[in-house]
């Protein structure tokens, strides 16, 4: 009985989807829309904050600066010497 118990928790533990990353590095700007429920999603594919709004317009959502969007690193700056 306890080893049916187990194998059927494993099953629904491996059943649930797992949380996947929210922002990605492409792109410098997100949109965050609420869903019903009180849920949200986000999604990082705008280049500026005119296209996000645009997106957002009509849409319970919000524009957002994408925290892990890769910027080249400035020319000529270098770590100082010892």
């Amino acid at each position: 009985m306890r080893a049916l118990l187990v194998m059927a928790s494993i099953t629904l533990l491996a059943t649930v989807p797992a949380a996947a990353q929210r922002f990605d590095g492409n792109d410098p700007v997100c949109l965050q829309i609420w869903e019903w429920g009180g849920s949200s999603t986000i999604s990082c594919q705008y280049r500026s904050w005119e296209a996000c709004k645009a997106a957002a317009a009509g849409l319970p959502a919000t524009c957002l600066t994408n925290p892990y969007v890769l910027r080249p690193s400035e020319p000529g700056r270098r770590p100082p010497r010892r």
